[in-house]
């Protein structure tokens, strides 16, 4: 197994050398798991090579004419194994590890690409992802751009003296708001927006917070996905609850959404990173 240096732009800090994966340059029939993952191989221009998906992988729009396996994490073996695949790519979190070993029993090859929420962990999947395909110099090629994409957006960010206080909601539950703490793609995507995630000191995840812990994190505007029901409605709701409303965010009625893809970490991450930017400082000029 050979190891790569992937080419970086000068101007973005040195990011570390990456391990390459196993090669598969003539497969041809892969199940791609994982909405980043497909997005690579979309970006590399490999696509005709994708005969199945996983069902969070919606993107581009073309993608939900393949069929699909079902969600990452419960993938059925006999499901996959009925396409035909002679090669998955999938993000590390996918599973259960019952169904991977059914499939590693059938003897098809599965490349693992590890999850991660930083630009970092970006160029590292684009990296690993083309070793896979065979098509190195195009991954390279994207991962020059991608490090130009996240150079530009960390210029975005220079000289902000007051960061916004973000609370991304994943959901309501019985009036409590699911919350992301650190180590998720909420934390990541709103760190690189410029913004502070108030709970990344106070738990790893997605957790229940109560009250108290809502009105002590002192957010300036909440955050969720969209596209899960009427937006003007869980605004309403979001910014009803007692405890949203003794905050800034509650005052100030700021609330925003973001595409789930946002989560993800892929090729589109430093467009959607500066989408929520300029969300973020629109919010802030209106104060």
């Amino acid at each position: 197994m050979m190891i790569r240096i992937v080419p970086l732009i000068a101007a973005c800090t040195a990011w570390p050398t990456i391990s390459a994966a196993e090669r598969y340059p003539t497969a041809d029939a892969i199940v791609s798991v994982g909405g980043p993952i497909t997005e690579i191989i979309y970006a590399l221009g490999e696509e005709n090579r994708i005969i199945a998906r996983d069902t969070t992988s919606v993107f581009p729009d073309e993608v939900s004419d393949l069929p699909d396996v079902g969600y990452m994490r419960r993938l059925s073996a006999e499901g996959v194994l009925s396409v035909g695949p002679d090669l998955i790519i999938a993000r590390s979190t996918s599973g259960p590890e019952e169904a991977l070993d059914q499939l590693r029993g059938a003897a098809v090859p599965i490349v693992f690409v590890e999850d991660g929420f930083t630009p970092e962990a970006v160029l590292a999947s684009v990296d690993t992802v083309g070793e896979a395909l065979g098509v190195e110099e195009k991954a390279d090629a994207l991962i020059a751009k991608l490090t130009a994409d996240f150079a530009e957006l960390e210029q975005k960010r220079v000289g902000r003296d007051d960061p916004i206080r973000v609370l991304f909601a994943l959901s309501i539950d019985g009036g409590r708001l699911n919350a992301s703490g650190r180590g998720t793609g909420a934390d990541g995507i709103i760190t690189l927006a410029g913004g502070v995630n108030v709970m990344a000191d106070t738990f790893e995840g997605y957790k229940l917070v109560n009250d108290e812990a809502v009105i002590l994190a002192a957010p300036d505007v909440i955050i969720m996905m969209d596209g899960r029901g009427d937006h003007g409605g869980r605004a309403e709701e979001v910014l009803a609850l007692p405890s949203v409303s003794l905050t800034s965010a509650g005052e100030n009625e700021a609330f925003i959404t973001i595409p789930g893809a946002a989560l993800g970490f892929g090729p589109r991450t430093p467009q959607l990173a500066s989408d929520l930017l300029t969300q973020l400082e629109t919010l802030s000029d209106e104060d």
